[in-house]
């Protein structure tokens, strides 16, 4: 997944979203800070949503299942992901991946998974908090390495 597949994905749902959450257009676009004009052109798919709008419906509708649907469990972790060309710190605690993970590689108290819909790959410890995220599972077993090293 890359910026312009996501901004197509999200685009192509940002009417499913707010039908979801039950807001008129006018309070959709105020809430995601577009113009109404603008989200009838997205929701006509005749544009597609900017980036930055897209980043802001997956952060303020990141309970969304339209959006957990299309991007797999948190949508935030994959904007986040993709933004920051990956991820390398410790941060969030997770569910442990039990709906929308497969595990690849387990060591130690770090186990490798990917994302079965986003494909990306995270680095969960044995407490389910995330250490690593990234599309490159080179760079994931990379990391997995390491982590496992200072154990």
């Amino acid at each position: 997944m890359d910026k312009e597949y996501v901004t197509q994905l999200i685009s192509l749902r940002i009417r499913m979203v707010r039908l979801e959450k039950g807001y008129s257009q006018e309070k959709m676009a105020s809430i995601i800070g577009i113009s109404k004009k603008t989200l009838v052109q997205i929701e006509k798919e005749r544009v597609l949503a900017g980036w930055t709008s897209v980043i802001a419906v997956c952060a303020l509708f990141h309970d969304s299942e339209i959006l957990r649907s299309v991007l797999g469990d948190d949508p935030l972790e994959v904007i986040e992901t993709i933004a920051h060309d990956g991820i390398n710190r410790p941060k969030d605690k997770s569910m442990g991946g039990r709906v929308w993970w497969k595990e690849i590689i387990s060591k130690g108290d770090f186990r490798l998974q990917q994302n079965v819909i986003s494909q990306h790959y995270r680095i969960l410890d044995d407490k389910n908090y995330r250490w690593f995220s990234s599309f490159d599972e080179e760079e994931a077993k990379i990391r997995l390495n390491e982590l496992t090293k200072k154990e």
